[in-house]
């Protein structure tokens, strides 16, 4: 496979063939990102592109799924989008399933018909960053959205019965917004109605702006209990039910994982046995990304 720069990928999609089909970020402004500072977004080279279609055809006929990397594939043009798609339905027939990172603008500049045009190829899960629900927060990263907008987007995943999985970064509100933060994360997740919900814990990058406000002391990270309380709030203020939700990210101080409703006691009485002491917490030389 012809991989250029870093290369991202949910930690679900761990036994899928990784297609990179764009190279970079298409936003690339927030403030806690690394992944892709100093590169230029771009669409990889066709015959890069066909090249690593056809190495996938001959070394990974038992994987059964395909994800579309990088940061977002889904911002595509639908004709290139579509070609790729199919041209990956032609020489992997044996795939079941093919997923992408989409940011909530990429997927609002898809019509209904283009998106359903997608699933009818095999395009079955997009995740999506929310990071927070609160406008606040969201403004101060850069994210270039606001939580209304982010609930705009989910709802067409959602009524075109695309499999939605969120992704929301405990400690990104700061000591400040950390219960505000944590609240509004939770409502807006209600408001969304992803089909899985994943929770990671904010480490900062050396090679972010968020990086150097911490620095300076401009931002405070909360510590390991801070997050934990955290946590609880964002779970009390989902009222989803039936959804996956999962807190098992190496970055996260406690491993968590449930179906919520049913799971929500249970979750948050382990964060408290946590924070009384009764259970271990990952140390941070543990932790990563």
């Amino acid at each position: 496979m012809f991989y250029e720069g870093t290369i991202i990928r949910p930690p679900s999609e761990a036994d899928s063939i990784i297609l990179q089909v764009t190279v970079g970020c298409s936003h690339n402004r927030c403030t806690f990102c690394g992944a892709y500072k100093g590169i230029q977004f771009r669409i990889k080279e066709a015959h890069l592109l066909e090249a690593d279609i056809a190495f996938a055809a001959r070394y990974c006929t038992r994987q059964k799924r395909v994800f579309l990397a990088d940061g977002d594939a889904l911002i595509l043009p639908q004709r290139k989008l579509i070609s790729i798609v199919k041209n990956i339905r032609h020489n992997l027939p044996w795939v079941k399933r093919i997923s992408t990172y989409g940011n909530a603008k990429a997927i609002r500049s898809k019509s209904m018909s283009e998106l359903n045009e997608l699933k009818d190829l095999g395009l079955d899960r997009i995740y999506m960053g929310l990071e927070s629900g609160h406008d606040d927060v969201l403004l101060t990263i850069k994210k270039g959205e606001t939580a209304q907008s982010m609930v705009e987007a989910a709802g067409k995943v959602s009524e075109i019965d695309i499999f939605l999985s969120v992704t929301v970064l405990l400690g990104i509100g700061g000591v400040d917004l950390s219960d505000r933060h944590a609240e509004a994360t939770g409502r807006v997740l209600s408001l969304m109605a992803p089909r899985q919900i994943a929770a990671l814990t904010l480490m900062p990058l050396a090679n972010t702006p968020l990086y150097d406000q911490i620095q300076r002391g401009d931002f405070k990270l909360p510590d390991a209990r801070g997050i934990l309380k955290e946590l609880i709030i964002l779970v009390q203020a989902i009222s989803l039910d039936r959804v996956q939700f999962y807190a098992n990210h190496a970055s996260n101080y406690l491993p968590l994982s449930g179906r919520l409703q049913r799971d929500r006691e249970k979750i948050i009485q382990s964060i408290h046995l946590a924070l009384s002491g009764g259970a271990s917490l990952v140390p941070e030389r543990m932790r990563a990304l």
